[in-house]
């Protein structure tokens, strides 16, 4: 079957995933399924997933990602995702034993199937009893075959779509929050207020450049504009433009 979306091409799909042979529904970019299957989260925002076909700016599972290469706009199916392909085959040396104490605090609160930290590695607990704890430090899913229920909505093709799907990929505000505009060969990108004072916010920038760069060939120069306003003068009068300040970053 012939490629449709050559590699480093950028799609819009929503979807729900789940484990085949128990149907546990353990991902979805829609709210209503996530309310539906119990995975709701308040703080989550729910909107269909950037995908870079063939890349790993936004990474999905490779077998997923094989099939969509092959799907059109409009397209909507199941894709299965066998392990090889997937989270991995189970490997039974990644399951260990270690005494009950070495959970430190933790070994009073744990029970079978919760996810904790040991020795920097991440691993889900299969069996507590006589002062031991079995670990398991294989992906929760590997050798698993998933099943992916896919809506593919649209590929981004102009600059102005591409920018504003990496942005509302990249940035954790809501998507009318979202302000940038494209003039030539620049493009100025509006820092939402609410995270100005956020840890990551550094971070964010330099992988949103990266991203926009990497995606939309003919851009030459990326200003991030931060507005600070003056609360105190704010409070006592209307605001003006005197009130504001622009910091631009290339």
């Amino acid at each position: 079957m012939t490629l449709t979306f050559d590699k480093g091409s950028l799609i819009l799909v929503d979807y729900t995933a789940k484990v085949k042979d128990d149907d546990e529904v353990f991902d979805t970019t829609l709210e209503a399924d996530a309310k539906k299957y119990s995975l709701h989260e308040e703080n989550a925002k729910y909107h269909p997933k950037l995908v870079s076909i063939g890349e790993t700016s936004y990474p999905v599972l490779k077998g997923f990602d094989e099939a969509l290469a092959k799907t059109s706009v409009g397209d909507k199916l199941t894709v299965e995702v066998t392990p090889d392909k997937g989270f991995g085959e189970r490997d039974s040396g990644k399951v260990r034993m270690v005494p009950l104490r070495k959970l430190g605090e933790d070994a009073e609160k744990v029970s079978v199937g919760d996810t904790i930290e040991v020795d920097n590695k991440r691993g889900i607990i299969r069996y507590i009893g006589s002062g031991r704890v079995q670990i398991d430090y294989n992906h929760r899913y590997a050798g698993k075959t998933i099943l992916f229920d896919v809506n593919v909505l649209k590929s981004l093709d102009s600059p102005n779509d591409k920018v504003d799907a990496i942005l509302k990929e990249r940035l954790p505000v809501e998507d009318a929050k979202i302000v940038f505009d494209l003039k030539g060969n620049e493009a100025n990108v509006t820092i939402p207020e609410e995270i100005l004072r956020a840890d990551g916010l550094q971070i964010m920038k330099h992988f949103i450049q990266l991203d926009i760069f990497k995606f939309v060939k003919t851009l030459e120069k990326i200003n991030f504009v931060e507005t600070h306003i003056n609360k105190q003068v704010s409070a006592k009068k209307p605001e003006t433009k005197e009130n504001t300040s622009e910091q631009k970053t290339a």
